[in-house]
């Protein structure tokens, strides 16, 4: 990035990781347009770093809101040069137990807020031929477990949103990394996470189990925010950043795991996959 003090947008900067993040940010003398569904939260930031730091209401699955903050971002610092799509959360619930409302509310700020703020902050971005682009996915982006299977179906979907996004934006000059938190200390397992209220005693063994060790894991995650957010600041330093940006020991050893399980799944039906074709 050619500009000595970008300018960063990041949404869901409340708390977590967002908020890990604007303060790094903000730490290091650039600006940010920090915005949170109730602004109030991030007063304190806005106070401490004066112009610097824009506190902005944003509500990702309200199409005017998103309009209304990029505009307010852009009018006040003149461009974003980095756009974080941080918001999100999760849901427990096994894919049977799910609430056609709560998947599609999911759906709504996971996935096509996420596609809201990016269509808002490209225009400038080409304009200009640069900037850069962190889409918050997750480990469970790429490796899917019992009792999150809407969370993980969020995931996957911006995992392939934006390896396309990447293809076709970096000829323009634009980068694009996705990044994927292991467990981290935030209030994803806490008062972030919705569950469904059905529940089927058939899956007790299964999601149910898995529901209650993600609760009781809150707290105690082993990723720590501070460091994550370090960790994507030498992402956007990079010469060459990651497409993808594991983040925790966890991530890296479950990642590895996967990547293992899916050799072995290919190379064991090879022969088979092989016969789908037309003979020579």
């Amino acid at each position: 990035m050619s500009s000595t003090t970008p300018i960063w947008f990041i949404t869901g900067a409340s708390s977590g990781l967002g908020r890990a993040l604007a303060e790094a940010v903000l730490a290091r003398g650039w600006r940010a347009a920090i915005t949170a569904r109730r602004p109030e939260t991030l007063r304190d930031l806005a106070t401490e770093h004066g112009d610097r730091a824009l506190a902005l209401a944003l509500d990702v699955t309200d199409s005017r809101s998103v309009t209304r903050a990029v505009h307010d971002a852009e009018a006040h610092f003149g461009a974003i040069d980095v756009a974080v799509n941080n918001a999100g959360y999760g849901y427990l619930s096994a894919i049977e137990e799910g609430e056609d409302a709560e998947i599609r509310a999911q759906f709504e700020t996971n996935v096509f807020g996420l596609v809201a703020v990016t269509k808002h902050v490209l225009p400038g971005m080409r304009s200009r031929r640069r900037g850069h682009i962190f889409n918050v996915s997750s480990l469970g982006g790429l490796v899917a477990f019992a009792a999150t299977g809407y969370y993980h179906a969020s995931k996957f979907a911006v995992e392939a949103l934006s390896e396309s996004l990447f293809h076709e934006v970096n000829p323009l000059g634009i980068r694009v990394t996705i990044l994927e938190p292991g467990a981290f200390r935030t209030d994803w397992a806490g008062r972030s996470m919705i569950e469904s209220k059905t529940v089927i005693d058939d899956y007790a063994e299964t999601s149910g189990k898995r529901r209650q060790a993600t609760r009781s894991v809150s707290g105690k995650q082993p990723g720590d925010p501070t460091r994550a957010a370090a960790a994507i600041i030498s992402a956007f330093e990079a010469d060459e950043p990651p497409l993808r940006l594991l983040l925790g020991a966890p991530a890296l050893k479950i990642a590895r795991e996967r990547l293992d399980a899916l050799r072995a799944n290919f190379d064991a039906w090879a022969e088979t996959t092989l016969s789908a074709d037309f003979p020579d």
